[in-house]
């Protein structure tokens, strides 16, 4: 990655440095979705097989995962394995049950009561990325909350692998979070299978999940449909923002970017470094590192559109990393705290060079569904909040009414509305003088 000096850059260049790659291809990438989201409306489970043996290769007998299916992947994960999952569900247990909301009751005045109380979503859909790396971990980001709030039903659908079964890991980190609706579909298929229900599939209320650009604009253009179901946020192929100073290690550096880079290649790694020196060093590191890689040649495709920029300080170095809103910045810097308290958008902040995104990935207690395509300007990495609805609700007294009526009664006529103020008239002239 050629370092880009971030000052010598005018705003149109650096504007073209920050692009994601997959926006490019948005309005063909949009066109196609919709193809497969109109043919798993109209033809059901006929359209998700015919998707599943188009793009996964392999021909399904059952949609769903069976219980013998469950068992056999439990029984066939080692001691270990298993300890590992369970220790990074219990500390997502520990963090997720931490965001339950207090309820909240109060007098805005007297006799006017305003409550605001929460209830789950009632049916979720939980999309768990395979193919060439299936992700256990989302499994867990998606089935404990969901577990914690309380929704009545989940649904999870993961791609199949070439045998038409799902990967152990998957199905065991499904059953820690009480998960059994389990579905081997993936893609933009599998969104519009839960967005809109089939025969097999039921229709959800929210579909949650990362997923590649696919899934992502399946569940945009389900989210925008009144007939569809809403989404969690837009969370794609996955990205990552280093900041490093003079003194950090190149070889953490290199690492923290590969990390993302082996996700896929429209995965996009960002080095702010704040010394030529390191920039330099972590290239070397990078390839050093590349070498030992089995998904080296997903990495380097991703590395070749990825990019390097020379920050003249650690404020200009800020600047770049709000501007960009990443999914994950990493501040391998002395004092991160220090930058912390300067970033405004992004998904989750790792400080120090002890922290390894991998840590918020798989088993810190954070989630690691978060915001791409600069997303994270708006929107937030998921949470308990994000499984529930809350409603506000209140009451009033005769003594409450008295006294707030008459000005409730002048702004509604002040907009023209009368039947609102005679809802407040008419209670008010049936009290007894």
């Amino acid at each position: 990655m050629q370092p880009l000096v971030w000052k010598k850059l005018s705003s149109a260049q650096r504007a073209a440095a920050l692009q994601r790659p997959a926006q490019q291809a948005q309005p063909r990438l949009a066109a196609a979705v919709a193809r497969i989201i109109a043919a798993v409306r109209r033809d059901g489970d006929t359209a998700l097989r015919r998707f599943t043996r188009e793009f996964d290769g392999v021909v399904l007998r059952s949609l769903r995962v069976s219980d013998a299916e469950f068992a056999a992947a439990e029984a066939g994960l080692r001691r270990a394995d298993k300890s590992a999952l369970r220790t990074a569900y219990l500390n997502l247990h520990t963090f997720h049950a931490a965001q339950r909301p207090a309820e909240l009751r109060l007098e805005t005045q007297p006799g006017i009561l305003c409550e605001k109380t929460s209830r789950p979503v009632g049916r979720v859909g939980l999309y768990v990325p395979g193919g060439s790396a299936p992700l256990p971990s989302t499994a867990l980001m998606l089935g404990v909350p969901s577990q914690l709030a309380g929704c009545p039903q989940r649904v999870l659908c993961t791609p199949p692998d070439r045998t038409g079964g799902v990967n152990p890991w998957i199905l065991y980190a499904a059953r820690l979070c009480g998960i059994t609706e389990v579905y081997k579909l993936g893609g933009a298929q599998a969104v519009a299978a839960m967005a809109y229900g089939t025969a097999s599939v039921p229709k959800c209320d929210k579909l949650f999940g990362p997923g590649n650009r696919f899934v992502t604009e399946a569940k945009l253009q389900a989210a925008r449909d009144a007939a569809g179901a809403a989404c969690d946020l837009p969370a794609g192929p996955s990205e990552v923002l280093v900041i490093a100073d003079g003194r950090a290690r190149p070889d953490f550096v290199a690492a923290d970017l590969l990390s993302q880079a082996e996700h896929g290649p429209d995965s996009q790694v960002v080095l702010v470094a704040l010394a030529a020196g390191l920039a330099r060093r972590v290239a070397r590191a990078l390839a050093a590192q590349l070498a030992e890689l089995p998904r080296a040649a997903i990495a380097r495709r991703a590395l070749a559109r990825s990019r390097t920029f020379l920050a003249a300080d650690r404020d200009e170095a800020v600047a770049i990393a709000n501007r960009y809103a990443p999914e994950h910045l990493i501040l391998q810097v002395a004092r991160p705290r220090e930058l912390l308290a300067g970033i405004t958008t992004a998904g989750s902040v790792f400080l120090g060079d002890l922290t390894p995104e991998s840590l918020g990935d798989y088993a810190s207690g954070t989630n690691h569904v978060l915001p791409t395509y600069g997303w994270a300007r708006a929107y937030s990495g998921l949470g308990l909040a994000d499984f529930q609805r809350s409603m506000t609700v209140q009451s009033a007294t005769r003594a409450g009414l008295e006294k707030l009526g008459p000005v409730v009664e002048r702004l509604a006529l002040a907009e023209g509305l009368a039947a609102h103020q005679r809802a407040v008239r008419v209670r008010l002239d049936s009290f007894p003088s």
